[in-house]
């Protein structure tokens, strides 16, 4: 069996086993491929939003979840969090480089999606 996406080099010598539920590789596909994850990602493509602007622009999550989808891609290094010293503070997030690279397939994907939905579908 030729190695392919589930064992990949991690270091000198260590390997990541992607099927293994320890690996951490596997957690954070799990942040980047969850529900809101993915919306995160492609909407942070253009440019930099602040919280309320990704809340207003992702229709249906509520501000839980983006609070905890947002910590989420952050600790992955996927996202960059900025705080600006006001009052209130204000938090401006955007794509690492790491997570601009992650987000291009996923753009892909939408636009493979959508080019394949009937003429007239809702969306």
């Amino acid at each position: 069996m030729r190695e392919g996406a589930q064992l990949k080099q991690a270091g000198a010598g260590e390997r990541y086993e992607v099927f293994h539920t320890d690996c951490p590789a596997r957690g954070m596909v799990d942040h980047v491929t969850s529900k809101w994850g993915v919306w995160v990602l492609i909407s942070l493509r253009s440019n930099d939003l602040r919280f309320h602007e990704l809340r207003d622009g992702i229709r249906g999550i509520s501000e839980k979840m983006l609070t905890q989808t947002l910590r989420a891609l952050v600790q992955d290094g996927l996202l960059r969090r900025e705080v600006e010293p006001t009052t209130p503070p204000q938090v401006t997030y955007g794509l690492s480089e790491f997570g601009r690279d992650v987000s291009v397939p996923l753009t892909d994907l939408l636009d493979r999606i959508t080019q394949r939905l009937p003429p007239g579908s809702p969306g």
